[in-house]
């Protein structure tokens, strides 16, 4: 990183540019770079760890191929869910994708519901 800085500030054009302007333009291309794509993946990380090391028996769950169910049985590295009454699916621990909250399932309702167009009166 230090080398393609001070390659960058070595190569000034003719016109006799300050070098302090090139590396103030590459500093604040690391920081747009890290405010919008490293701290946002940082906090979903974050925000997802927290949610793992939270599940307990009987939290509801969304897995990453879509499968929803309930937590039965924890084991280290493993769930057991139940899909439905009485079928049960051992999955990984990093299978799941989220909580299958209230929010969730109105907005499932909401996307599945028909729309109704009504007519303008004249």
């Amino acid at each position: 990183m230090y080398l393609l800085v001070s390659f960058l500030l070595l190569q000034a054009p003719a016109g006799g540019t300050n070098n302090m302007l090139h590396f103030m333009m590459i500093g604040g291309m690391l920081l747009i770079f890290y405010f919008f794509f490293i701290k946002p993946s940082l906090d979903r990380a974050k925000k997802q760890k927290g949610f793992m090391e939270d599940l307990k028996k009987g939290d509801k769950i969304v897995t990453i191929g879509g499968i929803h169910g309930k937590i039965t049985k924890i084991s280290e590295g493993t769930l057991v869910i139940e899909v439905d009454s009485g079928t049960k699916l051992r999955i990984e621990t990093s299978a799941i994708s989220m909580e299958y909250t209230s929010n969730l399932a109105e907005a499932t309702a909401k996307k599945n519901k028909p729309t109704v167009i009504e007519k303008a009166s004249e």
